[in-house]
């Protein structure tokens, strides 16, 4: 034993190399005990997940750290060439550059987090993970009707959030304001139709509604913005086929497809109850004028 520890102080690489060892163990060692119990006293998702994005990026840290106090003689020796080679290298890595600056601008700012909604690079669906160089999101959409995942899981660069818009579905206001299209007959009770369509929303989406309202004061005084109503609307609009009725509401952004299924059920439910006063429209085509018709007898046509 006392052997070996001679010809450890002996040589200088091999001790470096022991302590550069030892270090990543004991790093690595407190790294994962420290997140094993912060874990459990975190209910939130969203804070664990950013807790524990946090203490990896502490450990690799102390470990490049370590690393280059270690040998920091023989980096000195490599200012040089690093120097010459870093221009090269920016070039070549210029895409992970971007995407690393593109990782920190996530970080710092309200961009968007795990758990939020968003549309970037043609892709819509929920963040579930932010790593240093891409953003792996859930894809809602595609081939299935509304705001429903797929399965496909997409992973796109961070560099996307300087080169493209981002669209974020539940950052300051986590609602979304949505609007369906009734076609109501003309000779219906028109007053009779606003109120089936006003009070099936206050029925379905009022406490949205509300919950909406208190968000939107927030972000008339955090933002220049006017201030807007959060309540349900009626609108009517006369056609060529029908009298078109638009009820637009606000609802939070993951239950588009659910509220507007229930508000559909109980508009049809109204409007069959309604003895005959509000129809249904449907497309009608009006014949103005008939073309002229030619006919020709079985002697016509065999004649010669």
């Amino acid at each position: 034993m006392d052997e070996y520890f001679d010809i450890v102080m002996q040589n200088p690489r091999v001790l470096q190399l022991v302590l550069v060892v030892a270090g990543v163990i004991l790093i690595l060692t407190a790294k994962n005990l420290i997140r094993s119990r912060l874990s459990r006293h975190i209910n939130d998702q969203n804070n664990s997940y950013r807790t524990r994005k946090a203490i990896n990026l502490v450990g690799y840290f102390l470990i490049l750290l370590l690393i280059s106090i270690i040998y920091r003689e023989s980096l000195g020796s490599l200012t040089i060439f690093l120097g010459i080679a870093g221009a090269g290298i920016a070039f070549a890595l210029q895409e992970v550059i971007t995407s690393i600056a593109g990782w920190m601008a996530i970080l710092s700012s309200d961009i968007y987090k795990s758990g939020d909604r968003v549309l970037m690079g043609g892709i819509k669906g929920d963040v579930i993970d932010v790593g240093v160089l891409r953003t792996t999101i859930m894809e809602i959409g595609e081939w299935v009707e509304g705001d429903l995942y797929n399965g496909r899981i997409v992973r796109i660069s961070n560099s996307f959030v300087f080169k493209e818009p981002v669209y974020n579905y539940s950052a300051d206001f986590p609602f979304l304001w949505d609007e369906i299209k009734v076609p109501i007959q003309y000779g219906s009770n028109y007053t009779l139709a606003r109120e089936i369509l006003y009070d099936v929303a206050q029925e379905v989406v009022s406490d949205y509604s509300d919950e909406a309202e208190k968000h939107w004061e927030i972000m008339v005084q955090k933002f220049l913005i006017e201030n807007a109503s959060t309540h349900p609307m009626v609108n009517i609009i006369a056609n060529d086929n029908w009298v078109e009725f638009s009820l637009r509401y606000v609802v939070n952004y993951k239950m588009r497809v659910g509220v507007k299924d229930q508000l559909f059920t109980k508009i049809l439910e109204r409007v069959e109850s309604s003895s005959g006063q509000v129809k249904f429209a449907s497309a009608t085509f009006a014949l103005t004028k008939m073309p002229p018709i030619e006919v020709k007898s079985n002697n016509e046509i065999n004649r010669p």
